[in-house]
């Protein structure tokens, strides 16, 4: 499998990957402008903009651009992070050149129609309302705000209620011309691809747009703190993170197996101890997720009210047990556990296409798969004991939501942590 590179004069990047036996191919643009690039008065407008790109351009309406890549069999869809917003498309071999007419034409000819821009606001609100109405979903929002106070970076990237509802054509305009330049965009194809023919299609239509003067990005600040939301729920849910490493921190690596040993699957620390020997909880998960310039070590469970104490005790006692007494045999399963979780992941076009994508955002080149194999490898029990360690003393912020009126606050467990 060959990946290959091509930066038009403008900044608009394009990066292909060859699959060889596939007769399908998946293919978008990734645009670094998510949820941290808007201003307070446009939280939420990054993912409204996403909604918009379907319903309608100067060429096709709504239904168009539904059936057209539904016709020959393949789907279209979007989503919206805090760093990009990705618009992507599965279609067969001979099809890709529609797929990236469509994503195209969505992206440079937009029209949001008034009456479209009420149809989709409805419709947002009502994912803002069932993501209310989902607590192991919400609690991730507010532990995320919890962790970045009063910054970009710490909104959530639905947005309030009461933005979403005064958005209009002006501001969805706005943001695009802020945002979606040229060099802000990535065109990433895998599978059953031809490099040369999707860089003369894109030249074509991208080829002509100037490039942004973008203003520099807020950095992000994890500095803690707690949210707490009681209510009369089955399960009282508890979300605790830590400061963790960003993408190029030499520390990144230690953190991803660590989270993987201590919460990653049936065998790790956290599952056999807190579920598996005790019974306190259904779900219990550890990860560790990397961005441009910070990262978060995250830990949820969902338990009684009556035994949220003793599950937060043994989770912090766990943290502080990994620390010193970490095995190698631990280290070598969460390493086996990444490796394959990556490589089989790879396995499918959708995959490659969105690594290849956020790789050359986040490097500028996209490293092989060998050198994320070997770099996992180079982890050392040491390394993940040092890490350990590292993490209870980092900055931390806590998030519950339920029955949750007595359960230990953040100073609580950072005087465990520290005992």
């Amino acid at each position: 499998m060959s990946v290959r590179l091509t930066t038009l004069p403008n900044g608009f990047r394009i990066v292909t990957e060859h699959m060889p036996g596939l007769k399908s191919a998946s293919a978008g643009i990734w645009v670094t402008a998510g949820g941290r690039h808007e201003r307070a008065e446009q939280n939420g407008i990054a993912h409204f903009l996403e909604h918009m790109a379907f319903k309608g351009t100067k060429r096709r309406s709504a239904l168009q651009i539904a059936e057209e890549i539904e016709d020959v069999g393949g789907y279209i869809n979007a989503y919206t992070s805090r760093e990009m917003t990705a618009y992507y498309a599965r279609v067969l071999e001979n099809d890709v050149p529609l797929a990236l007419d469509v994503i195209g034409d969505i992206l440079l000819n937009p029209v949001f129609d008034t009456r479209e821009i009420e149809v989709e606001r409805g419709v947002i609100l009502q994912e803002i309302g069932q993501s209310l109405d989902t607590p192991d979903d919400i609690i991730f929002d507010w532990l995320h705000e919890a962790s970045y106070p009063d910054q970009p970076f710490g909104r959530t990237i639905l947005g309030p209620e009461e933005r979403v509802s005064s958005f209009t054509s002006e501001d969805l305009r706005r943001f695009v011309s802020e945002h979606y330049g040229p060099d802000q965009m990535i065109l990433a194809a895998a599978g059953a691809v031809d490099h040369d023919a999707i860089v003369a299609q894109a030249t074509e239509q991208f080829g002509g747009m100037t490039r942004l003067n973008q203003s520099a990005l807020a950095r992000a600040d994890f500095t803690g703190g707690e949210r707490r939301e009681v209510k009369t729920l089955e399960q009282a849910h508890f979300a605790l993170s830590f400061a963790a490493p960003a993408y190029r921190d030499p520390d990144v690596y230690a953190a991803q197996v660590y989270a993987m040993a201590m919460g990653g699957g049936m065998s790790s620390r956290l599952f056999q101890k807190i579920r598996e020997e005790r019974g306190l909880c259904y779900t219990i998960f550890a990860q560790a997720g990397a961005y441009e310039d910070t990262g978060q070590m995250t830990i949820y469970s969902g338990t009684s009210a009556a035994d949220l104490g003793d599950l937060t005790g043994l989770t912090i006692d766990e943290l502080k047990r990994a620390a010193e007494d970490m095995t190698d045999a631990e280290v070598n399963r969460a390493r086996a556990q990444m490796k394959a979780g990556m490589l089989m992941g790879l396995e499918n076009p959708s995959s490659r296409c969105e690594r290849i994508a956020r790789l050359l955002a986040i490097w500028g080149h996209v490293p092989a798969v060998e050198d994320a194999v070997e770099r996992i490898d180079a982890v050392s029990t040491a390394d993940v004991r040092e890490y350990g360690a590292k993490l209870l003393t980092s900055p931390a912020a806590l998030a519950l939501y339920g029955q949750v009126g007595k359960a230990p606050d953040l100073d609580a467990i950072r005087q465990r942590l520290a005992a």
